[in-house]
């Protein structure tokens, strides 16, 4: 099983507020980034988003999976 590495961050102006997610992927030596941006959203939910996102981007099916969030759920 090939290394994977997703760095994610979300974050909400206000909370709800404007918010956005951000990841950075790392896979089998390739790198790929994406973002978005939600209305009316909370710092929480970006969070999660960024994560989920970059989990639907990795190449495999099975991934081994080592995420560590600043945030407390």
């Amino acid at each position: 099983m090939n290394k994977t590495i997703i760095y994610t961050d979300g974050a909400c102006s206000g909370n709800p507020g404007n918010g956005a997610w951000a990841f950075i992927l790392i896979q089998n030596g390739n790198k790929k980034k994406d973002f978005g941006h939600e209305p009316n959203t909370t710092n929480n939910r970006m969070e999660l988003k960024a994560v989920i996102e970059g989990i639907q981007s990795t190449e495999e099916n099975k991934i081994e999976i080592f995420h560590r969030l600043l945030s407390n759920f």
